[in-house]
């Protein structure tokens, strides 16, 4: 019989974090069935109409379905949530490699157990989140799914794991010949960057972060250790640590300017009972065995490869979009007619084949870019290197740790 949550669950679930569309609870009851794991819930803006909710939605728009046609089970969905689980498991990954993305499960829950939830995790979550947006109490199920704050699911109660979460954004500058004079800039200046500034600008943030995403993608030692350093710096919400499940570096409400002296004396007391290193160097051997994991594993190859798939940036896309969809384009619309281009008149001209794949592989590379990537460690001993695990020895404390990272 399949299970249902219901309202006398509720109490089992703690909040973890959240994103600015997913609720994170962790698991912290006995049942065997849910030890080490969390369930996603989705949330809904509150300056939304909660009767409009496309919870009755009967799957994908007819556009939708053009787009994936190719994946039958994904497109026969009858169900938005259903269909969001199955473009993560279909397309996501087999594109990225299954052993690193987590699918999960779809779980099946009571309107009361949501409700429950919402007033149960209030408190706890940051009063920006809260005014923005609440459970979104119609939904009929909620994503469970592995905690990758742990390294193993089950008892953890004897195991020591840290965890780092880094959400990379987009590892590349666009080059498309599609981007206007106006917008050069795209083609010099990475998206996170100029996100920072607007973010500054608008008091979302104190310091602009020096983090480069171009440096964490280069393959490079050096230019990653440099990321990882910087991220710390400012982790912002793009940087978080965890030790068994409990964060303790970063925080979930994105924070807004540097890392302080006393946060950092605080995490460098707290490695020193998992890092081997001398008073004031567990932080630094901490990021060196980040830097060295995402170099040995590269990790991140497979994520830049599918964020390369938007070939033609939203400038060159947008024409693809109008032609599926059957509209007038807008942007050919708005352009004197001796200012547009032979280039957009080329690709109105593209077979619907065509146009199809161009904007499939703009959204796949949009969800690529939201990726965030967790890599969890716990201390082994150096002469179980080679075991079923991938292992790195850190040679600068003499230790060894088992790795592995998942891409959500």
């Amino acid at each position: 019989m399949e299970i249902v949550l219901e309202q006398k669950d509720a109490v089992d679930w703690s909040y973890k974090g959240e994103g600015a569309v997913n609720l994170v609870l962790a698991y912290t009851g006995s049942s065997p069935a849910f030890l080490g794991k969390v369930m996603r819930i989705q949330k809904m803006p509150k300056d939304g109409n909660e009767n409009s909710n496309d919870n009755n939605d009967t799957g994908l728009t007819s556009h939708e379905k053009l787009v994936w046609r190719e994946v039958e089970e994904l497109v026969s969905c009858q169900d938005k949530e259903v269909a969001e689980h199955m473009y993560v498991k279909l397309v996501m990954s087999p594109l990225l490699g299954p052993k690193h993305v987590d699918a999960g499960t779809r779980l099946l829950v009571a309107r009361e157990f949501l409700e429950s939830v919402e007033e149960n995790v209030v408190s706890q979550r940051p009063s920006w989140r809260v005014d923005a947006a609440k459970v979104d109490t119609l939904r009929s199920s909620v994503l469970l799914m592995d905690d990758h704050t742990l390294f193993t699911c089950g008892s953890i109660k004897d195991e020591t794991c840290i965890s780092v979460e880094i959400k990379p954004k987009c590892g590349f500058l666009p080059d498309s010949s599609y981007i206007t004079e106006e917008n050069a800039i795209k083609k010099t200046r990475t998206r996170f960057e100029m996100h920072q500034v607007l973010k500054r600008q608008g008091n979302e943030i104190s310091e602009i972060s020096q983090y480069d995403p171009l440096d964490l993608f280069s393959g490079t030692k050096d230019r990653i250790h440099k990321a990882i350093r910087a991220l710390s710096g400012t982790p912002q919400n793009n940087f978080r640590v965890f030790l068994n499940g409990s964060l303790v570096f970063g925080n979930f409400d994105g924070g807004i300017g540097k890392t302080t002296v006393k946060v950092e004396h605080a995490f460098e007391l707290l490695l020193k009972g998992i890092i081997s290193a001398g008073d004031g160097l567990c932080a630094d051997n901490f990021i060196q065995l980040v830097t060295d994991t995402i170099y040995t594993s590269g990790v991140l190859d497979q994520l830049l490869g599918a964020q390369k798939l938007d070939k033609f940036d939203i400038e060159g896309v947008i024409h693809a979009y109008y032609d599926i969809t059957g509209q007038a384009c807008t942007v050919c619309r708005g352009s004197d007619e001796s200012k547009i281009s032979s280039q957009y008149s080329s690709m109105h001209s593209v077979p619907l084949d065509e146009s199809l794949n161009i904007v499939k592989n703009y959204l796949i590379a949009a969800t690529a870019k939201d990726c965030s990537l967790m890599i969890s460690f716990r201390p082994t001993d150096a002469e179980h290197l080679g075991s079923s695990h991938s292992t790195l020895y850190l040679e600068s404390t003499n230790q060894a740790f088992d790795y592995k990272g998942r891409t959500w």
